[in-house]
C-alpha cells in the first residue's frame, strides 16, 4: 500500500499507522466490554456476554469495498468511507441482553455513537438478524489524537451461528447461492427467531422462580 499524506491534524499519514490506531481502538473496545463483563459477574451475578470476536480487515477486502463503492483507493477514503476496518462482536445469551449491552456501550463517555443498524428489528431479506453500532473511539498517540471508527455488532448464539453458515454459504457460491438453499436459509432464520424468543422466556421463568 502506497504511503498516503493527510495534512488535517488528528489524522494518518502512512498504512502502518492507519492500521495501528485501528488495531488499538478495536483493542479499547475490547477491554471496556471485558470490564463490563466483570462487573455484571461481580455485582449482579449475572453474565450477559457469551464471548467477544474482533478482527482487522484485509487490505483486500478494505480495496475491493471502496472500488465497489466507486472510490480511489487513499488511506483518506478508506478512513471516511469504510467503517468497519475494525470489528468487534459481542456473542450473548438473550435478545434482551443485545439492547442492554447497547445502551451501556452508548453511555461511555469516551465513545462516540455514530450510526446504529437494528437488523433485529429489521431483519435483511436473507434473514439475517444482528444489532450493529458504528462508533468512534480516540487513539493517543504521542503528538496527537486520532478519532477512530470501530463497528460493534451484538447478537445472540443463535443468531451467530446462523449468520457463520450464511457466510460459508455466500463465499461457496460468490453470493450467488442456489434460489432454494437460500430458502432454507430463510426458513432456519424463522427456527432461531422462535428459538431466541422460547429461550428468553424460559429464562425469565427460571429467574422467577429463583426469586421465589
Amino acid at each position: 500500500m502506497d504511503d498516503y499524506l493527510m495534512d488535517n491534524e488528528g489524522s494518518v499519514e502512512t498504512w502502518t499507522e492507519l492500521m495501528l490506531v485501528y488495531s488499538a481502538a478495536m483493542k479499547q473496545i475490547e477491554a471496556k466490554i471485558e470490564i463490563l463483563n466483570e462487573e455484571f459477574q461481580q455485582v449482579h451475578s449475572y453474565n450477559p456476554i457469551e464471548h467477544v470476536k474482533s478482527r482487522l480487515k484485509s487490505t483486500e477486502s478494505i480495496v475491493k469495498k471502496l472500488k465497489k463503492q466507486g472510490r480511489e483507493v487513499s488511506l483518506g477514503n478508506m478512513v471516511e468511507y469504510v467503517n468497519d476496518i475494525a470489528g468487534v462482536r459481542v456473542i450473548c445469551s438473550f435478545t434482551s441482553d443485545i439492547y442492554r449491552i447497547a445502551d451501556i456501550i452508548s453511555k461511555q463517555r469516551d465513545i462516540k455513537v455514530i450510526s446504529v443498524k437494528d437488523y433485529l428489528v429489521k431483519p435483511k431479506p436473507s434473514g439475517y438478524k444482528s444489532y450493529h453500532m458504528i462508533v468512534s473511539i480516540p487513539v493517543y498517540l504521542t503528538d496527537r489524537v486520532v478519532e477512530t471508527k470501530v463497528e460493534i455488532q451484538i447478537r445472540t448464539v443463535a443468531m451467530d451461528f446462523w449468520a457463520s453458515l450464511e457466510h460459508k454459504m455466500n463465499y461457496k457460491f460468490e453470493g450467488n447461492a442456489p434460489q432454494s438453499l437460500k430458502d432454507e436459509l430463510i426458513m432456519c432464520a424463522e427456527i432461531v427467531s422462535l428459538l431466541d424468543e422460547r429461550m428468553l422466556s424460559l429464562n425469565e421463568e427460571v429467574q422467577n422462580y429463583s426469586k421465589e
